[in-house]
Protein backbone atom coordinates (compact mmCIF):
# COMPACT_ATOMS: atom_id res chain seq x y z
CA UNK A 1 0.00 0.00 0.00
CA UNK A 2 1.01 3.58 -0.63
CA UNK A 3 0.01 6.40 1.71
CA UNK A 4 0.39 10.14 1.09
CA UNK A 5 0.42 12.58 4.01
CA UNK A 6 1.83 16.09 4.24
CA UNK A 7 4.87 16.20 1.95
CA UNK A 8 5.49 12.46 2.37
CA UNK A 9 4.68 9.25 0.54
CA UNK A 10 5.03 5.94 2.39
CA UNK A 11 5.24 2.84 0.19
CA UNK A 12 4.98 -0.17 2.46
CA UNK A 13 5.56 -2.69 -0.34
CA UNK A 14 8.89 -1.26 -1.49
CA UNK A 15 9.68 -0.03 2.06
CA UNK A 16 10.32 3.54 0.91
CA UNK A 17 9.63 6.85 2.56
CA UNK A 18 9.75 9.79 0.17
CA UNK A 19 9.53 13.37 1.37
CA UNK A 20 9.19 16.17 -1.14
CA UNK A 21 10.27 13.90 -3.98
CA UNK A 22 13.42 12.63 -2.20
CA UNK A 23 14.01 9.26 -0.59
CA UNK A 24 14.44 9.59 3.17
CA UNK A 25 16.43 7.07 5.17
CA UNK A 26 14.70 5.33 8.08
CA UNK A 27 16.13 2.55 10.18
CA UNK A 28 14.27 -0.78 9.91
CA UNK A 29 12.68 -0.21 13.32
CA UNK A 30 11.76 3.35 12.43
CA UNK A 31 10.09 2.20 9.22
CA UNK A 32 8.15 -0.52 11.09
CA UNK A 33 6.93 1.95 13.71
CA UNK A 34 5.72 4.37 11.04
CA UNK A 35 4.07 1.53 9.09
CA UNK A 36 2.30 0.17 12.18
CA UNK A 37 1.07 3.61 13.24
CA UNK A 38 -0.21 4.46 9.74
CA UNK A 39 -1.97 1.12 9.28
CA UNK A 40 -3.51 1.28 12.79
CA UNK A 41 -4.86 4.83 12.49
CA UNK A 42 -6.90 6.33 14.08
CA UNK A 43 -6.37 3.96 17.00
CA UNK A 44 -3.93 5.00 19.70
CA UNK A 45 -1.23 2.37 20.21
CA UNK A 46 0.17 1.86 23.66
CA UNK A 47 3.91 1.78 24.20
CA UNK A 48 3.64 -1.87 25.18
CA UNK A 49 1.84 -2.77 21.94
CA UNK A 50 4.36 -0.89 19.81
CA UNK A 51 7.27 -2.56 21.56
CA UNK A 52 5.70 -5.99 21.13
CA UNK A 53 4.81 -5.50 17.45
CA UNK A 54 8.09 -3.91 16.39
CA UNK A 55 10.65 -5.57 18.67
CA UNK A 56 8.88 -8.96 18.90
CA UNK A 57 9.35 -9.65 22.59
CA UNK A 58 12.89 -8.28 22.88
CA UNK A 59 13.31 -6.22 26.04
CA UNK A 60 13.50 -2.56 25.02
CA UNK A 61 13.12 0.53 27.21
CA UNK A 62 10.57 3.30 26.72
CA UNK A 63 13.52 5.63 26.15
CA UNK A 64 14.64 3.58 23.14
CA UNK A 65 11.13 3.70 21.72
CA UNK A 66 10.99 7.48 22.22
CA UNK A 67 14.35 7.85 20.43
CA UNK A 68 13.09 5.94 17.37
CA UNK A 69 9.84 7.95 17.36
CA UNK A 70 11.96 11.12 17.38
CA UNK A 71 13.90 9.89 14.32
CA UNK A 72 10.64 9.12 12.51
CA UNK A 73 9.38 12.61 13.27
CA UNK A 74 12.57 14.14 11.87
CA UNK A 75 12.31 12.01 8.72
CA UNK A 76 8.69 13.01 8.07
CA UNK A 77 9.20 16.70 8.88
CA UNK A 78 6.93 16.43 11.90
CA UNK A 79 7.69 19.75 13.59
CA UNK A 80 4.31 21.43 13.98
CA UNK A 81 3.07 20.88 17.54
CA UNK A 82 -0.35 22.21 16.59
CA UNK A 83 -0.77 19.72 13.71
CA UNK A 84 1.58 16.80 14.44
CA UNK A 85 2.01 13.77 12.22
CA UNK A 86 2.62 11.51 15.21
CA UNK A 87 0.88 12.65 18.37
CA UNK A 88 2.07 11.62 21.81
CA UNK A 89 -0.67 10.45 24.16
CA UNK A 90 1.07 11.20 27.42
CA UNK A 91 1.34 8.31 29.82
CA UNK A 92 0.04 5.83 27.22
CA UNK A 93 1.49 5.78 23.71
CA UNK A 94 1.30 7.26 20.22
CA UNK A 95 -1.18 7.79 17.37
CA UNK A 96 -0.74 8.68 13.70
CA UNK A 97 -2.60 12.00 13.48
CA UNK A 98 -1.94 13.31 9.97
CA UNK A 99 -4.56 13.25 7.23
CA UNK A 100 -4.06 10.46 4.70
CA UNK A 101 -5.09 11.44 1.18
CA UNK A 102 -7.45 9.21 -0.77
CA UNK A 103 -5.67 5.84 -0.94
CA UNK A 104 -7.24 5.14 -4.33
CA UNK A 105 -5.33 8.08 -5.79
CA UNK A 106 -1.95 6.95 -4.46
CA UNK A 107 -2.12 3.14 -4.34
CA UNK A 108 0.22 2.70 -7.30
CA UNK A 109 3.99 2.71 -7.85
CA UNK A 110 5.58 5.90 -6.57
CA UNK A 111 7.26 6.96 -9.82
CA UNK A 112 4.03 6.38 -11.76
CA UNK A 113 2.58 9.39 -9.95
CA UNK A 114 5.10 11.79 -11.46
CA UNK A 115 3.96 13.89 -14.40
CA UNK A 116 7.29 15.71 -14.80
CA UNK A 117 10.93 15.06 -13.93
CA UNK A 118 14.19 16.83 -13.21
CA UNK A 119 17.49 15.14 -14.00
CA UNK A 120 20.77 16.22 -12.43
CA UNK A 121 23.63 13.97 -13.52
CA UNK A 122 22.76 10.48 -12.31
CA UNK A 123 20.05 11.79 -9.97
CA UNK A 124 16.41 11.99 -10.95
CA UNK A 125 13.64 13.84 -9.15
CA UNK A 126 10.06 12.74 -9.88
CA UNK A 127 7.63 15.68 -9.80
CA UNK A 128 4.01 14.81 -9.03
CA UNK A 129 1.45 17.60 -9.37
CA UNK A 130 1.86 20.32 -6.75
CA UNK A 131 4.54 22.65 -5.40
CA UNK A 132 8.17 21.60 -5.05
CA UNK A 133 10.74 23.77 -3.27
CA UNK A 134 14.32 23.73 -4.54
CA UNK A 135 17.07 24.62 -2.07
CA UNK A 136 19.66 23.38 0.40
CA UNK A 137 17.39 23.53 3.45
CA UNK A 138 16.30 20.25 5.08
CA UNK A 139 12.67 20.88 4.13
CA UNK A 140 13.38 21.39 0.43
CA UNK A 141 11.57 19.03 -1.92
CA UNK A 142 14.62 19.02 -4.20
CA UNK A 143 17.63 19.37 -1.94
CA UNK A 144 20.85 20.62 -3.58
CA UNK A 145 23.82 20.67 -1.24
CA UNK A 146 25.99 23.68 -2.05
CA UNK A 147 26.75 26.99 -0.32
CA UNK A 148 25.86 28.64 -3.65
CA UNK A 149 22.27 27.43 -3.28
CA UNK A 150 19.92 29.32 -0.94
CA UNK A 151 17.96 27.43 1.68
CA UNK A 152 14.75 28.22 -0.22
CA UNK A 153 16.11 28.98 -3.66
CA UNK A 154 13.25 28.40 -6.12
CA UNK A 155 9.80 26.90 -6.45
CA UNK A 156 8.44 24.55 -9.09
CA UNK A 157 4.68 24.35 -9.59
CA UNK A 158 3.61 21.25 -11.54
CA UNK A 159 0.14 20.80 -12.96
CA UNK A 160 -0.69 17.95 -15.32
CA UNK A 161 2.51 17.88 -17.35
CA UNK A 162 3.08 21.63 -17.18
CA UNK A 163 5.60 23.24 -14.84
CA UNK A 164 6.53 26.79 -13.85
CA UNK A 165 9.78 27.79 -12.12
CA UNK A 166 9.94 30.82 -9.84
CA UNK A 167 13.01 32.20 -8.08
CA UNK A 168 12.40 32.87 -4.39
CA UNK A 169 14.72 35.84 -4.04
CA UNK A 170 17.85 33.69 -3.99
CA UNK A 171 21.25 35.36 -3.74
CA UNK A 172 22.67 33.76 -6.90
CA UNK A 173 19.52 33.54 -8.98
CA UNK A 174 17.84 30.82 -11.04
CA UNK A 175 18.49 30.38 -14.74
CA UNK A 176 16.43 28.84 -17.54
CA UNK A 177 17.91 28.37 -21.01
CA UNK A 178 20.93 30.39 -19.91
CA UNK A 179 19.01 33.49 -18.77
CA UNK A 180 18.33 34.59 -15.21
CA UNK A 181 14.58 34.51 -14.56
CA UNK A 182 12.90 37.52 -12.97
CA UNK A 183 9.34 36.17 -12.97
CA UNK A 184 7.63 32.75 -12.92
CA UNK A 185 8.78 31.00 -16.10
CA UNK A 186 7.09 28.10 -17.84
CA UNK A 187 9.42 25.19 -18.57
CA UNK A 188 9.47 23.20 -21.79
CA UNK A 189 10.60 19.58 -22.12
CA UNK A 190 14.37 19.53 -22.47
CA UNK A 191 14.95 22.92 -20.83
CA UNK A 192 18.13 23.19 -18.78
CA UNK A 193 17.74 24.99 -15.47
CA UNK A 194 20.81 26.16 -13.54
CA UNK A 195 20.64 26.61 -9.78
CA UNK A 196 23.98 27.34 -8.13
CA UNK A 197 26.51 24.88 -9.58
CA UNK A 198 23.79 22.42 -10.63
CA UNK A 199 22.35 21.95 -14.11
CA UNK A 200 18.95 20.26 -14.07
CA UNK A 201 17.18 19.02 -17.17
CA UNK A 202 13.39 19.24 -17.16
CA UNK A 203 11.34 16.51 -18.80
CA UNK A 204 7.68 15.58 -19.12
CA UNK A 205 6.28 12.07 -18.97
CA UNK A 206 4.02 10.22 -16.54
CA UNK A 207 5.31 6.88 -15.40
CA UNK A 208 8.81 7.55 -16.76
CA UNK A 209 11.44 4.98 -15.83
CA UNK A 210 15.19 5.32 -16.12
CA UNK A 211 16.61 4.17 -19.44
CA UNK A 212 18.14 0.70 -19.24
CA UNK A 213 21.47 -0.10 -20.82
CA UNK A 214 21.67 -2.47 -23.80
CA UNK A 215 21.40 -6.08 -22.76
CA UNK A 216 19.68 -5.32 -19.46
Amino acid sequence: MTFRFGHCILDTQSRRLVRGGRDVHLSPKGFEILKVLVESRPRVLSKCELLERVWSGIAVSDASLAKVISKVRQATGDSDDAMPIIRTVHGFGYVFAAHIEDDRAVDRPLHAQATCWLFCGSHEFPLPDGEHTVGRGPDASICLHSPRVSRRHARLVVNGGSATLEDLGSKNGSFVRGARILAPTKLQAGDVTRIGPFSLVFWVGAGFESTQSDGS
